[in-house]
Parts: structure tokens; sequence; C-alpha cells
């Protein structure tokens, strides 16, 4: 029986290497492995992962700030789940570059504002990156992904959007939003009987609902705004800095994924509908009819153009192309995906601030007054907007001390020397940080505090125009950076002439919560009432 018994040993145990010559000092290791068991093998390939993962990473960091050693594979990724802004401002103060490795990706965390600045202003070196799940909800072909030529291209043809004529127009829109929204913040606290709630969560529902309206005009029902509203928290959460790169169901990313077809759906029915409103003479009221109206002189002059008579008809600064639905969705997309979570961190912290300040809030009021001609519930033109000097120096400092965009993921393209003596790898994540700079002491006076009068009557406009990262710099800086201030201005005027609000501090109201911006800890406990003239 025992001559007929299975045998399970390995056929390395079995063969003495046939022809081929094997020298003496390897016969011991071929021994060793012929006889080894399935576990000793996978144990010695574990460890050997283990160790190049190692090295690899010490080779990466070279001489730049970071851990000495790597956890094996995923580093800091459970502290990176939940990201806490005193680990964040840590890293920063620890180095100009410092580093993390987290599973495959290794980062560069460029902390200061020369370091910072130099990594907006290599296009040569670095792409923007978001994060690799990114181009599952936005699209792959979104234009927020090109580089070179064709971001440039591209990016010029959206430059209308946002010139002052045009942010003219979409004001309309947004006032009848924060008047609608202002009445229901105070129903909302009478329901409450006047007793504190935390606003985080209206403030980033009314800056969904008038981002909307400035993107897609009453294109979009009030039902479909506030389903936007709520599912764009998913959104958030799938595109948190660290997060699982592929797509499995029932996670922060499968929900982002289906909120952001859904919202990339309504926006293309949108887009069908400005269409055809354009084409039979409508006025354009929002972002998106701006464009499309661009889209149709453009084609007029390529159709004269091709008839040989452009007679009567002034060619526009930019030729576009006729977009599809889908790609005038995908690109609406990416205003909503660049100002809906910053804009809902600065009036979050616009709010409390204001109501811990009351002398400045005053003063806002007063000019806000003053610029209505003593009419509270008089809109205001882009003119009277921009006049309104202290307000605006108010939003510019809440920017600097509370900015809300922390960090802004790079990926390099090819070894990027970013000083004398590093380099970051190929396939790095390229980070730069706008915290340290906005809190530079040598170039603001204590930074710590809150001062609109920095600039108002300060120099902090010059002094600091290499540190005001706020909107980026470089080739990808934010093209809607003036419209998302006349926005908050607007937003803290309308609200200082019809509601009167109370902040009740918490021990959490200063401590800072990082979900993709920043926002206090406790979200903001107010309650408002209609202020009486």
């Amino acid at each position: 029986m025992a001559t007929n018994a299975t045998s399970f040993t390995s056929p390395l145990a079995t063969i003495k290497y046939g022809a081929v010559p094997v020298p003496p000092q390897l016969e011991y290791v071929f021994e060793i492995v012929a006889n080894a068991s399935v576990w000793q093998i996978l144990v010695t390939l574990l460890a050997l992962a283990v160790v190049y993962d190692q090295i690899r990473y010490i080779l990466n960091k070279g001489t730049i700030v970071g851990p000495a050693m790597k956890v094996p594979f995923i580093g800091p990724f459970l502290e990176s789940v939940n990201p806490k802004f005193e680990e964040y401002h840590a890293k920063w103060l620890s180095g100009p570059l410092s580093c993390v490795s987290v599973f495959h990706k290794f980062v560069v965390i460029a902390s200061t504002r020369d370091m910072a600045r130099k990594v907006f202003n290599s296009p040569a070196f670095v792409k923007p990156c978001v994060v690799d799940v990114a181009h599952k909800l936005l699209g792959a072909d979104n234009w927020v992904f090109l580089d070179g030529k064709a971001h440039v291209d591209f990016r010029k043809g959206l430059n209308g959007l946002f010139t002052r004529r045009a942010l003219e127009i979409y004001l309309p829109g947004q006032e009848e939003v924060y008047n609608r929204y202002f009445k229901s913040f105070v129903d909302i606290s009478k329901a409450a009987n006047f007793k504190p709630v935390p606003w985080m969560t209206q403030f980033r529902e009314i800056i969904t609902a008038v981002s909307c309206r400035t993107f897609v005009g009453h294109y979009l029902g009030d039902e479909a705004v506030k389903k936007i509203a709520d599912d764009y928290y998913l959104i958030t959460e799938a595109l948190e800095l660290v997060n699982f790169p592929i797509i499995i169901p029932f996670t922060k990313t499968w929900y982002g994924k289906k909120a952001a077809d859904m919202v990339l759906a309504e926006f293309a029915r949108c887009a069908a509908k400005s269409k055809i409103r354009m084409a039979a003479g409508g006025e354009p009221n929002c972002i998106m009819d701006a464009w499309v109206v661009e889209m149709i002189a453009s084609k007029k002059w390529r159709d004269a153009e091709e008839a040989g008579n452009t007679e009567g008809l002034t060619k526009p600064t930019h030729v576009l192309r006729d977009f599809t639905d889908y790609e005038i969705a995908q690109t609406v997309f990416t205003f909503l995906f660049a100002s809906q979570d910053a804009t809902s961190s600065a009036a979050t912290w616009l709010f409390q601030i204001m109501a811990q300040r009351p002398d400045v809030l005053d003063r806002v009021r007063a000019e806000n007054l003053a610029t209505r001609n003593g009419n509270p519930n008089a809109p205001v033109n882009l003119e009277q907007l921009e006049s309104m000097t202290y307000t605006r120096a108010v939003v510019r400092e809440l920017l600097r001390y509370r900015p809300p965009v922390l960090m802004v993921p790079y990926v390099a393209k090819k070894p990027f020397p970013i000083t004398d003596t590093y380099t970051a790898p190929k396939g790095s994540m390229v980070i730069p940080s706008t915290y340290l700079a906005l809190r530079d002491p040598e170039v603001y006076q204590n930074p710590d505090v809150f001062d609109p009068e920095r600039y108002y009557t300060g120099d902090a406009e010059v002094k600091g125009a290499k540190n005001y990262l706020v909107f980026g710099t470089g080739p990808h800086y934010c093209i809607g950076q003036h419209y998302a201030q006349m926005n908050l201005c607007l937003f803290l005027g309308k609200a200082s002439l019809q509601l009167e609000w109370e902040h009740h501090a918490t021990p959490l109201s200063e401590e800072i919560q990082v979900f993709a911006t920043i926002f206090p800890k406790d979200h903001c406990p107010l309650v408002f009432k209609e202020r009486r003239w």
C-alpha cells in the first residue's frame, strides 16, 4: 500500500538540477528551497516584500524629514482615515519638505511659501492629480486632468465665464437664493425654540443652492438642488485625500460615484435645456447660458468663415467648438467641485467669527447699508459690491485666517528637483500646503489674530502678495477666485442687513475638523432672528 501512496513532496526535491551546472556554493541554497514548505516560501516572500518596501521608502525619502521607517505596506493609513489638523500642522512645521508613504503612494509635502510656490509654478514637472478615484467620479477625460497646451487652450475658453460682465449677470440669481434661504434660517431657529443648532449643514445647503443657481440657472428645480446638497457630502467623502483607489460596493467611493453620476445626469439635462433656450434668443442668466451663447457665436463665425463671408460678424475672442451636453455637465460639475466645500467652510467660519466680533459686523452692516442708500432690501450691482472695501477686507482676512484649502495634490510627471539636494521621484504625490505661508509672522503681524484692518488700512495686500496662496498660483490657479470672493461679500453683506445671529461657543468651537476643507468641530451652533429696522 505504501508504494502506491500519492506523494506531495515538492518536485524540486526529486530533481538534481538536471543538466544545469550548479556552483557548489549554491547547492545549499537549492537544497533549502527544494525542501521548504509552502508556508516557509510565503513567509520568506513576505519578508522580502517588507524589506523591498522599506528600502524603496528610504531611497525615496532621501534627506528630507519623515519617519525613519515605514509601517509595512500601509504606512500611516489608519491615522489618515481620520485626519487631524494638529497632526497636519506638526508635519508642516517639521521642515520645508517632509514625506510619508501610504500604500503604494510616496507623498512629498511642501510646507513653506517658497516650496509651495515652486510646486505650483512647475508645470513641466507636476500636474494636478486630486486623488486616484477622482478620475472615476469626475470623468477621466475631464478638463481638470488636462495638462500642458491642452489645459491652457481649454481654460482660455472658460475665461469669458468669469469676466466682470459675466459676474454682473449672475448677481440677481444669487440675491434670489439668499433672500429665500435667509427666511428659512429664521424658521429653523424658530422651530428649535431659538436654541442653538449646528449650522454647518445649512451652510453647505445654501452654498449648493447659490452655486447651482449661478452655474445652471433655473434649469434645475428646488428638489434637485436639495438632493444635490444632501448627496454632495458623499462625493466629498469619496474624494478624501486618503481613500481606497478602487470602487467597492457600499464603500465611500461607491456612494460617491452614485452621487456624482446623479449630479452629472442633472447637469446634462440642464445643458440640453440651455441650448434650446439660448438658440431661441433667450437672455443668459447663468454660467451655462453664457458658455452656450459663446458656442453659438463661435459656430456662426465658423460657418461664415467656411462660406467665405464674415462681413458684419465680430470674431469671438476664443472660437469654441460645440460641446456635448455631457461635456458641458462635466465642466460645470468641476466648478461645483471647486467651490462647494471651500465656500461652505469659509461661510461657516465667517458667520461664527462675525458673531464673536460684533465690532467688525457693525462696520460691515454700516458699509452695506450706505452702499444701498439706506435701503436694507435693495439689490446691489457688481460695481457697488466691489466698492465695499471693508467687507472685502473681512473676506480676505477670513480666507487668510481660516484658509479652506490647506493642501493641493500634484503628481510628479518625471523626477522633480524641488531643491538642489532633493528630487521627488516620478509618480510621487507632491503636495504644497498654503497654511504656513498665510501665518508667516514676517509678513502678517500677529498672524493668529483675525484682523481685517491688515487688508483695509494695512499693507498685507502688497506685503503678502506672494504669501496669499488661498487660490493657488501658476497655470492652475483658481479661475473663479474673483467670483468666490464677491459671492462671500454678497452673502455676508445681505445677512448683516436682514439677520441677527448669535454664536453659542463650546469647547470645540475653535478646534478644527478636517473634512476636505476645515470646519469648527462643533459645526458652529447658531441662532438666527430677523433683523428689524
